[in-house]
């Protein structure tokens, strides 16, 4: 891309930024103000006058345009042959490990003693009243604890032994939980033993739910305690099932009212510590083949009624190795917040291909996310502040949340900080789209921004929905971060295509990741051409 180009794009984007910051500044400032900010934009004038050759030497904007701007498709034959990523087809980040354990296995061998899977604990519930008389729960909460890859991989194999007593061959395995370092232990243990895992939300209603178990004709249960409540008006709709394994409740001293009434519904009922105490033995060896059912995911019913997709091993693997190769930023020294829905694609993942590069996963919730989080009690942190993470990912709500959160903190300042604001994230956006960086606006301005995620992101990866291309370019400008937005669906196993993470523009999904081709059709009866 040549500056003309370049400032092309940036003209072509200004009017979508000044709307964006309108909705946070708005009105007019008295006169000082203005005089202050005018003397400012001559400072960084002459400052920019300055350092024009330092920074054409050193930082190199030319170079970074040319990489946001190179090509990162091509057909395989003719132009309308599929198309693939210009670096060429991958489908296993390790020659041979072509299942979804053997991964897990592999991975837990290159970083047994590192930190993988965190969990923070919850120490106090306070009940605040609102104005409108509602009660609203707020927590408070603790550090993160943490289990290695090797603690992981033994549990899985204690667990996948005592899973092996209470189903029969040929068997699935319905997951009905929230997001939490269980839900992906107990996943993986039924991989060990080659049992099919059917996903459904923790959001869904009771007759959504009983749908999914009756249609896969799912014989085990795996749930939390605070969801228990749900399973006793569902049971004697299910007649498949035989077992159900709970996890503890997050607040240890909780009681679960309903235990009466599972034990009548299901022939074996047991939390998923009393599974793992009562097994003595460890299954170390998986029978799964490569094109053997690995899930079973209900889709979010975005285009209608939800439905089971059927993923393979190696659906699952290949995915992990394109999306992998599509954010090659991640590495074994990256902290990933998982806090989506695991029923969902993106998240699955997105933990499992942060996972295969040893990057450690903390999980938190959307409600406990950030300082200002729904049941995070005031004065206390939330969950990014504890965790300091550097690689998410987001859907288009969550960013929205966000945006709100960024919102609250400037229209909080005095009106000079949010002219300040205005001024310092229009020069940013301005010189981030002709390739320079501003690492004084990021430690002095945007430093307070960023630090209501942790202070540590590196890279956001957006999908699950279209993101706004003016709400990329405010989270990208303000947490200092490339937000990579991505295209995928349940059934390519998330993976269709990324966008490069040196591309600076916005509104667009990338080239293909390495594991897949895409062949755009004519839909007529959409109206797509």
């Amino acid at each position: 891309m040549d500056r003309k180009a370049c400032f092309k794009q940036t003209n072509d984007d200004h009017g979508n930024s000044k709307e964006t910051i309108d909705r946070l500044v708005k009105g007019t400032s008295p006169l000082w103000i203005q005089l202050i900010i005018l003397l400012l934009r001559a400072w960084f004038f002459i400052y920019d006058c300055l350092n024009y050759i330092p920074y054409e030497l050193f930082n190199s904007p030319t170079a970074k345009l040319k990489r946001s701007e190179r090509i990162k498709a091509k057909p395989i034959k003719d132009p309308d042959s599929p198309w693939i990523n210009v670096d060429g087809p991958l489908t296993e980040d390790f020659p041979g490990v072509d299942t979804v354990d053997k991964l897990f296995t592999h991975v837990a061998r290159l970083y047994g003693d590192k930190p993988a899977l965190g969990t923070r604990e919850l120490l106090e519930i306070y009940e605040e009243k609102q104005p409108n008389g509602r009660i609203f729960e707020k927590w408070v909460l603790g550090n993160y604890s943490w289990q290695t890859f090797a603690q992981i991989h033994e549990k899985i194999g204690r667990i996948a032994s005592g899973l092996k007593s209470i189903v029969e061959n040929d068997c699935r395995a319905v997951i009905f939980s929230e997001t939490r370092a269980d839900w992906f232990i107990t996943a993986f243990s039924l991989f060990r033993i080659n049992v099919p895992v059917v996903t459904v939300y923790a959001t869904l209603g009771e007759e959504a739910i009983a749908q999914a178990i009756n249609e896969t004709e799912a014989t085990l249960l795996v749930t939390s305690a605070e969801l228990l409540s749900k399973i006793a008006v569902i049971g004697k709709k299910c007649p498949t099932l035989r077992s159900l394994v709970y996890f503890r409740p997050v607040h240890l001293s909780k009681k679960i009212a309903t235990m009466d009434i599972i034990k009548q519904q299901f022939r074996n009922v047991m939390s998923l510590d009393e599974l793992e105490a009562h097994t003595n033995t460890v299954s170390e060896v998986s029978p799964a083949g490569r094109n053997d059912t690995a899930m079973i995911m209900y889709t979010s019913g975005t285009t209608g009624a939800a439905k089971g997709v059927i993923l393979t091993h190696y659906n699952i693997v290949s995915s992990v190795a394109g999306l992998g190769a599509g954010i090659p930023i991640i590495s074994h020294t990256d902290v990933y917040i998982g806090y989506l829905p695991l029923a969902h694609i993106l998240e699955f993942a997105a933990e499992l291909t942060c996972m295969a590069r040893g990057c450690r996963v903390g999980y938190s919730s959307p409600l406990t996310l950030h300082d200002r989080g729904a049941k995070i009690k005031s004065g206390t942190h939330g969950d990014c502040w504890a965790l300091r993470p550097t690689i998410m990912a987001a859907v288009p709500a969550i960013m929205d949340r966000i945006f709100k959160a960024i919102s609250d903190e400037v229209a909080s300042a005095p009106r000079l900080m949010q002219e300040l604001f205005r001024l310092n994230y229009e020069r940013k956006r301005a010189r981030y789209q002709e390739g320079y960086c501003s690492p004084f606006l990021d430690r002095i301005v945007f430093k307070r921004i960023r630090c209501l995620l942790g202070g540590k992101l590196r890279g956001v990866l957006s999908g699950g929905a279209a993101l706004n291309p003016e709400t990329q370019r405010f989270m990208n400008i303000c947490m200092c971060c490339p937000v990579i937005q991505g295209y995928g669906l349940t059934e390519t196993c998330a993976a269709v295509s990324i966008a490069d993470v040196n591309d600076l523009s916005t509104g667009t999904v990338g080239p293909p990741v390495r594991c897949s081709r895409i062949l755009l059709r004519e839909w007529s009866e959409g109206n797509f051409s």
